[in-house]
């Protein structure tokens, strides 16, 4: 292991892999200690099993398909386009996916279920949970191709174009090969979120549609069967981690491309790149605007139902919600930094930085549950499973920004007599500091929006939004609907909040 042998070094290391050791190895060591393997043929030779296995797996592939027809035309008008809102539009388009899941699925069903103001004709159908996915995922897949196109030289371009190739031949010639890796890694992650989301799958997928992560839940919560819900989880486990695993190898294969400086966007000069753009624009509020925007037009017409903010329970579960997210997010905060010291140091810890991705939170909380039951209703634990799903975020744009640093401001310092802990505080801190308020706007979304955990691992004293959000959806009424709308709205406004305060825009060379 490539770590000096001192001890802040030696802390770096230990610290977040002792954490994932607790939270990660540990608990699914104890899940395949429960099972041994005995009931997993038993699961997938069930019918009703095996068909929530594969709706699972259809759904996130159909997700996957759809996104990159939908995303792929909007990023290239992205990155080569210019035209009113363009940068307004690169810096919010990671905000449907900051939102948390309970918001996106109510999003869902107040345009398109059952009181959905919209059409309800997708009630009980499965294209409720896919356009869910849809708006959910959408934005990655779009960032990750609008990067792919930005790593394609302006040089390239216009060396084609000089020898004859029209715009059709540019792309398949040219861009097309530089695009497929990045397009593989945000499919890829995409997969990922669908195959392991619970709270879109909970809310749209219903009873006829439920996902393999709900029958978990169902297992566990309603029958209490623990031998067959652990013998689902590693059929899951199995195919998140193969995910993962390629996921996390396709983005060491985009990050190590070195680019030369892209071709400066230009306004739109044919009709079929004003058609393009008017694709892009009608993608953007179709997929990404239209479900937060329903949340707001119901819970506007909500009337008395406002009333639910004053009530004790809304009051306690905001106080919840805000103190258990501060907690995880400095937990994260110091995990995330700590991590992406120890991993600029060791291959091997670079290559755990997407652990916690491989592992959906149904399935880290099934294991918390098995391996620890006497604190499964503490609060140390539940921060630190919030904390666990968040600090990924952190440590991923603190290694990106690390690695993309010039070692000349070092270099620079030191000549200057600086050491290294005055260039490290006074030099590559505060260069780093974007990467880190990046890293913890999702991170404190995550810790916002967490449901899954929280359902596990909680008490009913220590009710947060989500989960209130959840029980009033669960009861009898139009009112208990628009309640449940009405808190959608704040939750979905704290999202915002954070997402704005931490955020900050994006670099003008970069866009």
């Amino acid at each position: 292991m490539n770590i000096k042998a001192s001890l802040p070094g030696l802390l770096a290391a230990l610290l977040p892999l002792g954490f994932l050791a607790v939270m990660v190895v540990a608990p699914m060591t104890a899940l395949a200690l429960y099972d041994g393997g005995g009931m997993v043929w038993s699961v997938w030779g069930d019918d009703y099993m095996r068909g929530r296995i594969v709706w699972t797996l259809v759904q996130a592939a159909a997700t996957c398909v759809l996104t990159l027809l939908l995303g792929v035309p909007a990023a290239w008008a992205l990155a080569r386009l210019d035209f009113f809102g363009r940068r307004r539009i690169l810096r919010l388009l990671m905000l449907p996916f900051a939102m948390p899941t309970l918001v996106a699925g109510m999003g869902v069903l107040a345009l398109f279920g059952a009181d959905g103001f919209l059409w309800a004709g997708w009630q009980d159908t499965p294209y409720l949970l896919i356009y869910g996915n849809v708006f959910f995922n959408l934005p990655v897949l779009l960032r990750a191709a609008y990067q792919g196109f930005l790593s394609i030289p302006e040089t390239r371009l216009q060396t084609a174009q000089t020898l004859g190739a029209d715009a059709r031949q540019r792309f398949w010639q040219i861009e097309w090969p530089a695009l497929r890796p990045w397009l593989a890694g945000g499919a890829c992650l995409v997969f990922l979120y669908c195959f392991s989301g619970f709270g879109l799958a909970l809310l749209l997928g219903g009873n006829r549609y439920a996902t393999a992560e709900v029958e978990i839940y169902r297992l566990i919560a309603y029958e209490l069967d623990i031998a067959q819900a652990s013998a689902l989880v590693w059929l899951v486990l199995a195919v998140t981690a193969a995910a993962g695993l390629l996921y996390a190898r396709l983005s060491r294969r985009t990050a190590s491309a070195r680019a030369l400086p892209p071709p400066i966007p230009r306004p739109p000069q044919s009709a079929g790149e004003r058609v393009l753009l008017v694709w892009t624009w009608a993608v953007l509020l179709v997929c990404c605007a239209l479900p937060l925007a329903a949340v707001w037009v119901q819970a506007l017409a909500a009337g008395r139902s406002w009333l639910v903010l004053l009530e004790a329970d809304t009051l306690a579960a905001a106080w919840n919600t805000l103190r258990f997210s501060a907690m995880a997010v400095g937990l994260a905060v110091v995990l995330g930094i700590a991590y992406a010291l120890a991993a600029r140091r060791s291959a091997w810890i670079r290559a755990l930085t997407f652990l916690p991705f491989m592992v959906s939170p149904v399935c880290i909380a099934f294991g918390i549950l098995l391996l620890y039951p006497d604190w499964t209703a503490s609060l140390p634990l539940l921060v630190a499973t919030y904390a666990l799903l968040a600090y990924p975020f952190v440590a991923k744009d603190i290694l990106a920004a690390w690695d993309n640093l010039s070692e000349n401001y070092a270099a620079a310092a030191r000549s200057m007599g600086a050491n290294r802990f005055q260039t490290a505080c006074r030099v590559t801190a505060p260069l780093l500091m974007p990467a880190l308020r990046r890293g913890t706007t999702l991170a404190a979304a995550t810790c916002i929006g967490e449901f899954a955990a929280t359902l596990f691992l909680s008490r009913p004293e220590w009710q947060t939004l989500t989960t209130l959000i959840y029980s009033h959806l669960g009861r009898a009424g139009a009112d208990n609907y628009a309640k449940a709308m009405v808190l959608t709205a704040v939750l979905m406004g704290l999202a915002v909040a954070a997402f704005l305060l931490l955020d900050e825009k994006e670099d003008k060379k970069a866009v």
